[in-house]
């Protein structure tokens, strides 16, 4: 399924095919219920008292990494106007995919295992 993420605007051809998401709480509630999505478009000034779109690409990040859920095919698109919202976006998915690539291209597991505490804890 493609999610659209935007707090104003239509998705192409009219939102057929599309999950129109208004808020990064609605995306992640629909991500929860439904499971990683296959594509988003992600825009990133939603409101002002809202999260910025680049808050739910690294919730997407970070729910991959956990669980390894972001499916091989995984693409994206960001419509944003914000220049420079739009580039960190695609500055941190496109290492995020690149990294996983790599990894599983030399054959370790994904997601990798992370440490639970944090770095610098003392017994």
């Amino acid at each position: 399924m493609r999610i659209f993420l935007n707090d104003e605007r239509l998705p192409p051809e009219d939102g057929k095919g599309w999950i129109i998401v208004r808020s990064v709480g609605d995306a992640i509630t629909w991500v929860e219920a439904n499971g990683f999505p296959v594509f988003v478009s992600f825009d990133n000034d939603l409101g002002e008292r809202e999260p910025e779109g680049r808050c739910f690409a690294s919730w997407l990040l970070e729910l991959d990494m956990d669980l390894g859920d972001m499916p091989e095919d995984f693409a994206f698109y960001v419509h944003s106007q914000n220049v420079v919202a739009a580039d960190h976006i695609r500055s941190r998915i496109d290492g995020h995919l690149a990294e996983r690539t790599r990894e599983k291209a030399a054959g370790r597991p994904w997601p990798p295992q992370r440490p639970r505490e944090p770095w610098g804890r003392l017994g």
